[in-house]
């Protein structure tokens, strides 16, 4: 059985599904696909500080699931916007996750992730496999990985977004 990683960029997830299909991911039925005939090496979820009640909980559904959630907080910009920005925390796993499987699992549709895919394949061996949503996943990720896998219908949560549920 292959040995796996699965590292989630949660606001990626979040907002790309909901832009794309007003829906939520499907965690749990994500981490029963992705384990099927494959033991976990580690899972990592990566996460703003929770704010909310909802998002406190939604994190531990994550946790419950089995992935250990990473947090860090939201930098206030001058224009207003906010960002919880976890690129490089989600690079320096990776790299040291990859000697110790056989595929690294990146969920996100962040184009600034090929570069770390193109290096894992090179310098460990290891596959890399990106789970997206197709239209908002950068098509540099897409060719840069082993195995490129449509975030869709299958992935996703039956009712539109509920913070409740494990799809935040």
């Amino acid at each position: 059985m292959k040995k796996i990683a699965i590292l989630v960029d949660v606001q990626n997830i979040y907002y790309t599904t909901r832009q794309a299909y007003g829906r939520s991911f499907d965690y749990n039925g994500f981490w029963q696909q992705v384990l099927k005939d494959r033991t976990l090496y580690r899972a990592l979820a990566y996460s703003s500080e929770p704010n909310a009640p909802k998002q406190q909980q939604f994190q531990n559904i994550l946790r419950a699931i089995g992935f250990e959630v990473k947090q860090k907080p939201y930098i206030q910009r001058a224009d207003g916007s906010a960002k919880c920005d976890w690129d490089v925390g989600i690079t320096l796993d990776a790299m040291e996750c990859a000697p110790h499987c056989d595929v690294v699992v990146l969920l996100t549709g962040d184009g600034d992730f090929d570069l770390l895919a193109e290096r894992i394949q090179s310098r460990h061996n290891c596959e890399v496999e990106v789970y997206g949503v197709p239209q908002l996943t950068a098509n540099s990720l897409k060719r840069a990985a082993t195995r490129y896998m449509v975030i869709d219908e299958r992935l996703l949560l039956n009712a539109k977004p509920n913070h409740n549920k494990a799809g935040q």
